[in-house]
């Protein structure tokens, strides 16, 4: 029996060394396609055009700034709500079945697929709520979709801060806000900022829910208030994409470059952000 187990567990390690081994050289491929086809069209004036009928003409100006306003809108949205919610649930909220039951749709929202929350925003914040086809509805429809990811993330740094912090705040007298505040958050923070910055890096690279909440794949202007419309650049990645002509092709490889280059520049500040914070508290 356990000559069989030993050898069942050396298949299954093999395998999964196979697996990873082959993912990775797959990866390196289509990186190395990507770049092969999209680093020349990748110029000043593609960051300066709008998006055009024209290959020689077309840029991303318009999907480059539409997606800096669903980041910065999602962020202030999402973070604070999930964090509160997070805070809640850890710290004050009672441990009976109508809290597990809250964890539990949490835990189920965070694998739901993302095309559902497109639906969701769909039906309610463009048409229930008549925001219409505005940058609000996207940056409210990816707030829904990251939350439930922060707010698990949130949890996991709050429940890593030791109890021997709380009982010691408690000792000297501080109230449960004043531990929460002062002791329990600062010590969260690192793993409560990167969970959100790659919770963020996620909804940038969604093209579904904005798909399905109007986002624009032809604009010639940028959003100026939250009830313009807008694009992203997932979705003129996708619209260049199935365009016939291969000049298009290489545009949306060099979209996907930048958009690469912003998603690792995120998780690059969120390593950097926790680094820091730990080194302080």
């Amino acid at each position: 029996m356990r000559s069989g187990r030993r050898v069942f567990g050396s298949l299954f390690r093999m395998a999964t060394t196979l697996a990873t081994f082959v993912g990775v050289v797959a990866l390196l491929l289509l990186l190395g396609g990507v770049l092969a086809d999209g680093v020349g069209s990748l110029s000043g004036t593609f960051f300066q055009n709008f998006a055009s009928r024209f290959p020689e003409r077309a840029g991303i100006r318009a999907p480059l700034l539409g997606t800096l306003w669903l980041l910065v809108l999602t962020g202030l949205i999402a973070i604070p709500i999930s964090v509160g919610a997070a805070v809640y649930l850890e710290e004050y909220a009672p441990r009976n079945w109508a809290t597990r039951a809250i964890q539990t749709n949490i835990t189920t929202l965070a694998g739901m697929p993302s095309i559902v929350y497109g639906i969701l925003g769909l039906a309610f914040f463009v048409r229930a709520l008549d925001l219409g086809r505005s940058v609000l509805a996207g940056a409210l429809t990816l707030s829904l979709l990251i939350m439930p990811i922060i707010v698990m993330a949130a949890q996991e740094a709050i429940r890593a801060v030791p109890h021997r912090v709380r009982e010691a705040a408690y000792g000297l007298g501080a109230t449960r806000w004043q531990v929460v505040r002062y002791q329990v958050i600062p010590a969260a923070l690192p793993g409560i900022i990167t969970g959100a910055i790659l919770a963020l890096s996620r909804a940038v690279g969604e093209a579904a829910p904005l798909i399905m909440v109007g986002a624009l794949s032809f604009i010639a202007f940028t959003p100026e208030t939250l009830a313009d419309p807008f694009t992203a650049l997932p979705v003129q990645i996708f619209n260049w994409v199935s365009r016939p002509q291969e000049e298009f092709r290489h545009l949306a490889a060099a979209a996907i470059i930048v958009l690469l280059v912003l998603l690792l520049s995120m998780n690059a500040v969120a390593i950097l952000i926790r680094h820091r914070f730990e080194d302080r508290y």
